[in-house]
């Protein structure tokens, strides 16, 4: 992969800022690994801005957007701003050589080399995706949700000449039932130093509901009284005593 040349005018470090966000949140690029399905030598040269360890500007693209959504980050921010520092230079084109007029081909066989060219294009992308985008072994599990429910990735489907970019993850619907007793409770946005958004105590009868936030940190006192859905389905293995935890699309699991 050629990166293109680098643009002076920074509005922030990449690398620098997701190496921080990791930091922050206590996270080893081990977890980080199981978690977002990407190599960790790949997310090692994310933070080390050493792009060209990775196989392809679309990867370097759909690995940074979901290591930063992962970290709680605007993904989209991050991929504009590789863009304007690291745009691929296109090949000068002589300028002196004959033009040469192609011969004009039938109709149909036009149509049964486009479509040719198209699948093995797409069979290559999907190929080289499997190869390099997973690290192998088995994933970390996090707490189940009811029973007969399960959370799948879909694999985004491309097609030739378009970039394959990871869709973003939807909000954690969050919503919390003190059925058996009183529970205190904060809540914050993406981490434990993130935005306040909730803290008290709720009462035996009374719900809250976060359906605002991605990812969210909690800091709970007597969990056991508390019945908690997640994106309408009812947590499982929920902590029986003074937890912290942290709430993704994809599960709760213990910070």
């Amino acid at each position: 992969m050629r990166l293109g040349r680098y643009n002076r005018t920074l509005v922030f470090e990449i690398g620098t800022s997701l190496r921080e966000a990791r930091l922050r949140q206590g996270l080893e690029l081990s977890r980080a690994e199981l978690d977002t399905k990407i190599r960790g030598k790949y997310l090692h040269a994310l933070e080390d801005e050493r792009f060209e360890a990775i196989p392809g500007e679309t990867y370097v693209k759909g690995f940074l957007r979901a290591y930063a959504e992962y970290l709680g980050l605007d993904g989209g921010l991050y991929v504009d701003e590789f863009n304007s520092r690291f745009a691929s230079a296109e090949d000068a084109v002589p300028q002196d050589l004959p033009s040469r007029r192609p011969r004009p081909r039938p109709r149909d066989g036009n149509l049964v080399v486009v479509a040719l060219a198209g699948i093995v294009a797409v069979t290559v992308l999907v190929i080289v995706a499997w190869k390099f985008g997973s690290p192998g072994g088995s994933s970390n599990q996090p707490l189940g949700l009811g029973p007969g429910t399960s959370t799948v990735q879909k694999t985004p489907t491309t097609t030739a000449g378009q970039p394959n970019r990871p869709k973003r993850p939807a909000k954690a619907r969050l919503v919390v039932t003190a059925a058996r007793g009183d529970c205190w409770l904060r809540v914050r946005a993406g981490s434990a130093t993130g935005p306040l958004v909730y803290e008290g105590t709720v009462q035996q009868g009374q719900t809250q509901r976060f359906v605002k936030w991605k990812r969210l940190w909690l800091q709970l006192g007597a969990p056991s009284n508390l019945n908690v859905k997640l994106n309408g389905h009812k947590v499982r293995n929920f902590p029986q005593t003074q937890s912290i935890v942290l709430v993704t699309p994809r599960g709760v699991r213990s910070a």
